[in-house]
């Protein structure tokens, strides 16, 4: 493995990554994302605080990093060097670390600022997985979100099932064993939900519908 490959690879999705998609659609409608809602640089944030419209647009520049990212670094990068699912994994895990501690949204605010890297993930997860496994978590998240319409517990329990998922199809040899990186994105994802998963607990999490006054 060469590690200079390795490190362009984890250079270029963490840049990619942290592009600040929720801030910039904040500041477009004259408000700082962080400071209204969960506080959180994300979609659903926006979603809340500015209308569907707009989360639509955060989601899917979100989801498109994530793709971007893996799609790039699993063909421009020398196989003989550094596999193409190598480079696959490494590049998604940066990319969800650039959105989770978004280095042009620190520069902005003069904090260490980010988002929760769900959408993000979700985007790896469309160019990582094999098409038969692909709308699993996805499919868990929509009927946890339709029938709690807890938006961070069907992240959570979309996200358990990737997991899972991952590590019986390594166990089974259907995906090779580097895969079991990226159980990194599962972590920092629900490192980055703890306070979701004290509000769940507590009863007093928001429920998608719920608007944020500006």
């Amino acid at each position: 493995m060469d590690w200079l490959m390795v490190l362009c690879v984890i250079v270029f999705s963490y840049v990619i990554g942290s592009f600040p998609s929720a801030y910039v659609a904040g500041r477009l409608n004259g408000i700082n994302i962080f400071d209204l809602g969960s506080g959180n640089m994300g979609a659903t944030n926006v979603l809340r605080t500015l209308g569907w419209r707009w989360g639509l647009a955060v989601l899917l520049a979100d989801l498109g990093k994530g793709i971007l990212a893996v799609f790039v670094c699993a063909r421009l990068t020398d196989p003989a060097v550094l596999s193409a699912t190598s480079a696959s994994v490494i590049s998604a895990v940066a990319v969800v670390v650039g959105h989770n501690w978004s280095l042009f949204a620190s520069l902005l605010t003069g904090t260490i600022r980010g988002g929760k890297g769900a959408a993000t993930a979700a985007g790896t997860w469309l160019i990582l997985m094999p098409i038969q496994f692909l709308f699993i978590p996805v499919i868990v998240m929509l009927i946890t979100v339709h029938r709690t319409r807890y938006m961070s517990l069907g992240v959570l329990l979309s996200v358990i099932t990737a997991v899972v998922l991952i590590g019986v199809l390594v166990l089974l040899n259907q995906l090779e064993t580097v895969y079991l990186v990226y159980y990194l994105v599962g972590a920092m994802i629900f490192y980055r939900f703890r306070d979701n998963i004290k509000r769940l607990l507590a009863g007093n999490e928001r429920r998608i519908g719920e608007r944020v006054q500006i």
